[in-house]
């Protein structure tokens, strides 16, 4: 939505620091627009298409940011990371600012593709189980993959704190070691518990895709993100 804003509140939204701060940012000539430095933080600028730049890093102004990154293993998604870094740290500093968070989950030592947000809406519909979202997951097992592990993952397995079966809304092998394993819950270390509790162990773990977007088709080497635009965020719509 275009709307009108001073660039001093224009740079506190997209998170450069407190208004004071963005004030005198732009007092000390740092900030500029189509090649002129802005001299006026109080002076009401349009928003819809801002481009501007700050230390001479070209920034495009967005209401909401949605972020695909591929998550190396080693890292948590907690914005309060305790035994290893939290993946906060791999994006620029002021995504932190304006209150970018991880949508979800994935363990420490799981890999592949996790989406970030500071859209409260957008979060809460990705992380819902009532939205039925599938999430697909690369598995590298400890044991061949025999054809009877994927319809005991189909069929659902008794894991430990559940009520009721767990069940893969779909499975299939890839090779000896390694299967495809589609879920549209988000239960803790559930491809984990599912597998032992199936009678294999999960020994790699890469989430792959988000209902219809493809970490593949993102480009993304490990530890690299980019910015979701309304294509690509539409390829996440619930089933």
């Amino acid at each position: 939505m275009s709307k009108r804003l001073t660039m001093d509140r224009i740079l506190q939204s997209q998170g450069f620091g407190t208004r004071k701060w963005c004030g005198e940012l732009i007092s000390s000539g740092e900030v500029g627009i189509a090649g002129v430095t802005v001299a006026d933080s109080r002076a009401a600028i349009e928003t819809e298409g801002l481009v501007f730049t700050v230390y001479g890093e070209t920034w495009v102004y967005r209401e909401n940011i949605y972020i695909a990154l591929n998550k190396p293993a080693n890292y948590e998604c907690s914005r309060k990371a305790s035994h290893h870094p939290g993946v906060l740290s791999i994006l620029p500093e002021q995504f932190t600012r304006r209150n970018v968070q991880p949508v979800g989950r994935l363990d420490q030592d799981t890999t592949g593709l996790l989406l970030l947000s500071d859209d409260g809406s957008f979060i809460h519909q990705q992380s819902s189980p009532k939205h039925h979202i599938p999430k697909y997951y690369d598995v590298t097992t400890h044991d061949p993959v025999a054809p009877e592990l994927i319809e005991i993952l189909l069929a659902g397995v008794k894991v430990h704190d559940e009520s009721e079966l767990i069940k893969a809304t779909n499975c299939r092998i890839l090779n000896p070691f390694h299967l495809e394993i589609v879920l549209k819950q988000g239960k803790y270390h559930q491809v984990k518990r599912m597998l032992a509790a199936a009678g294999n162990h999960c020994v790699a773990l890469r989430r792959s895709r988000i209902g219809g977007l493809k970490l593949d088709a993102l480009g993304l080497a490990e530890g690299e993100w980019c910015y979701l635009e309304t294509i690509q965020l539409a390829q996440l719509a619930p089933d």
